[in-house]
């Protein structure tokens, strides 16, 4: 059902959150635009005014490894300044009431933990951009580490461990999915009775079939983005408006 206007779908919500005992929250670029963070697809977002890089191609040439990292820096002070906005102070007080045991989110700026969930209970579908990681060994490393190698050297860094190169600690086009998270995501969708999903444009597999085995294991699916999503016909509910003012009504409560 689509919401006709704004208040009707936030009041169906409502009734939606009171009357489920187990929500799982699943997130993309959408919930973050309000913190300022631009999101991939639309007009004026990152893939339009870069291609991506895709892993084997970072992996294969050290000017990809190079310009990824530069891409990373130029980002610095966008990740630096944002903070939770509405969507995700609304989620994580679902979180403290105990309604959301854990959020499966395709995003990677950190901001969910920022808004109050413990790290372990933040499925990262696609990784965080915080710090980074050796593809090799796997060894951490921090994004401080990275930025005064790259400056001293003048390329982007090996890893002090295994010689292998580092990226954040990011999936990229091409790159596997994580195993254990997406494990993690599908127990989750299978074990809850209300699955929010809430901008995500829902095109990115395997992770877009989660709302659909949530949806095929029992769960009511409410979807929530401006956009129409491939989706949208088997959800409950849907409402596209904008997030902030959708979730706003739920922060604190």
């Amino acid at each position: 059902m689509i919401a006709p206007d704004l208040r009707s779908g936030v009041e169906r919500l409502g009734d939606m959150i009171a009357g489920a005992s187990v929500i799982v929250p699943f997130t993309g670029a959408g919930i973050s635009t309000e913190s300022g963070i631009p999101d991939f697809r639309s007009p004026g977002g990152l893939w339009t005014r870069n291609r991506p890089i895709p892993f084997e191609e970072f992996v294969a040439r050290q000017d990809a490894r190079d310009e990824a990292w530069r891409r990373r820096f130029a980002m610095d002070d966008t990740f630096a300044a944002a903070q939770p906005g509405r969507g995700h102070r609304a989620l994580a007080a679902l979180y403290k009431a105990g309604k959301v045991p854990a959020i499966i989110t395709q995003n990677i700026d950190n901001l969910h933990q920022a808004s109050g969930f413990a790290a372990g209970d933040v499925v990262e579908l696609h990784g965080n951009t915080t710090y980074a990681r050796c593809i090799g060994c796997g060894k951490r490393h921090e994004l401080d580490w990275v930025r005064q190698w790259f400056r001293r050297a003048g390329h982007a860094p090996h890893c002090t461990a295994c010689d292998e190169p580092v990226k954040t600690a990011t999936i990229s086009f091409g790159q596997a999915m994580p195993v254990d998270e997406m494990r993690y995501a599908s127990q989750l969708a299978q074990n809850c009775d209300l699955f929010l999903v809430i901008g995500s444009s829902l095109v990115v597999w395997p992770a877009a079939g989660i709302p659909m085995l949530a949806k095929e294991s029992g769960a009511k699916l409410v979807i929530i983005n401006n956009e129409p999503t491939e989706q949208d016909e088997i959800a409950d509910l849907v409402i596209r408006h904008d997030i902030g003012e959708t979730l706003g009504p739920f922060v604190g409560n």
